[in-house]
């Protein structure tokens, strides 16, 4: 097996993304850049290349199980092995002016198209990429989730957590209990699985609204993609600690 740590980065060509594989780079990781539309792909390759990090293009749709398919076959091509994957592929379906989604109105494709990319999308790629992971002597899995689908700060009425998002937020909420889920399941293996919450990101996403930078939103997907085999498994991070689910 190669000395060369490899961490696979869904939806990293731009945003908070590009910032995990920047900052897995930065420590000597080989990063898979997964992205769907080509271009923003091999720019974010080139981008990440010129900074020093050791990065590879992988199309990927995680809405596509033919896409996730030939990915994992990528990846075990370029490096025969897997030690951190970063779910952070995710889309907040349409909104209404002022940003909302408004569970009494909301169309119901809506839903389907956001629990598709951001629960399913982890679970196709997860599934395809654990016999890559199950290479690795200390595999990480790493959900981009948020803060709106903690279901504790959702339901305190004292805790500003935005605008009616009924859609996003939910799918967010599901993530969470997927990743309890996979974390039971692999309890008392080196496989360590744990949700993220980068915080309110300046990016595309969120209109480019927010006080974080895409590197500030990266640090706690980072530092869980590269815990010790001490590190926790099942629970829910942001920088200053454990989020309530």
């Amino acid at each position: 097996m190669s000395e060369t740590k490899t961490a696979l980065v869904t939806g990293a060509n731009k945003g908070i993304g590009y910032g995990i594989a920047a900052g897995l780079g930065s420590l000597g990781y080989r990063v898979g850049v997964g992205a769907r539309d080509a271009v923003r792909r091999e720019t974010a390759v080139a981008q990440l290349r010129a900074l020093g990090v050791d990065a590879f293009g992988v199309p990927l749709d995680v809405t596509d199980d033919r896409s996730v398919t030939d990915a994992a076959k990528l990846v075990e091509r370029s490096t025969g092995h897997l030690d951190a994957l970063v779910n952070n592929a995710g889309i907040s379906g349409e909104m209404s002016p002022g940003w909302e989604q408004d569970p009494t109105t909301l169309d119901l494709e809506v839903i389907r198209t956001v629990v598709d990319t951001n629960v399913l999308g982890v679970i196709r790629v997860t599934n395809a990429m654990l016999p890559l992971l199950r290479r690795s002597a200390s595999p990480r899995i790493v959900n981009v989730s948020s803060s709106v689908g903690s279901l504790a700060k959702q339901s305190d009425p004292h805790t500003d957590i935005g605008p009616i998002m009924a859609a996003y937020a939910p799918s967010k909420s599901f993530l969470n209990a997927l990743t309890i889920r996979y974390a039971r399941q692999f309890a008392g293996t080196h496989i360590l699985v744990n949700a993220a919450c980068p915080g309110l990101v300046a990016t595309d996403f969120t209109g480019f609204h927010g006080p974080r930078t895409p590197a500030q939103g990266a640090a706690a997907p980072s530092r869980l993609a590269t815990l010790p085999d001490s590190g926790p498994t099942g629970a829910f991070f942001d920088d200053e600690g454990v989020v309530p689910w």
